[in-house]
């Protein structure tokens, strides 16, 4: 996809459980950025009765079906988290899909900024898509304490989540804005009004 030089795309990436919500909601509500967010877009990829979630079904058979057919997302998760073959072979099914959703829904709206929310941006090669990238980070003793609480999960749980994915450090290398998540939520806006307005 060629860039719309005329128009800013901020790809808003990070470590899972860094805060990317936290930046995207805030720049929706105080900014009236339209966002456009790939995690929903991965669960339409997966909906009842989609080609991807027949696939799905017919590779894993019917342990990953819940009792109203849709997909059992923990399950799958045990999967592709301990499993890279695996992963990899979920996000050739998901990330086609998610791109093309990107390409459409932009192609609707006219606002001279958009927000790319993209927990996956670097994985799955979407940088293309955006003009600039903005990566929320916060140490790795925090990101794992912040998985726990917000999943549920084991300490060798979130590990196995946290380093199934690109390293915070070399999507921080990559981008044009870093924002720090290590202390409080005002902080972390702070640093939002500068990148907004660095722009200007």
């Amino acid at each position: 996809m060629i860039k719309n030089l005329s128009r800013r795309i901020i790809g808003v990436t990070g470590g899972i459980a860094t805060g990317k919500t936290t930046v995207t909601n805030y720049l929706a509500t105080k900014y009236n950025f339209p966002v456009l967010d790939a995690d929903l877009y991965a669960r339409e990829a997966v909906a009842i009765g989609s080609p991807i979630l027949t696939a799905i079904f017919i590779r894993y058979g019917d342990r990953l079906k819940l009792a109203d057919g849709s997909l059992n997302r923990s399950a799958l998760g045990e999967i592709i988290f301990n499993n890279s073959d695996e992963k990899r072979w979920l996000e050739s099914q998901i990330h086609p899909f998610v791109r093309d959703r990107f390409n459409s829904e932009s192609q609707n709206l006219h606002d001279k900024t958009l927000v790319y929310a993209i927990p996956l941006l670097f994985e799955a090669n979407l940088t293309n898509l955006v003009t600039e990238i903005w990566v929320v980070y916060c140490d790795r003793a925090i990101q794992i304490e912040r998985l726990q609480q917000r999943d549920g999960l084991s300490r060798e749980q979130a590990l196995a989540r946290i380093d199934a994915r690109f390293p915070l450090a070399d999507k921080i290398e990559r981008a044009n804005i870093v924002l720090c998540n290590n202390t409080n939520r005002d902080f972390l806006l702070h640093q939002v009004d500068k990148a907004v307005k660095s722009s200007d």
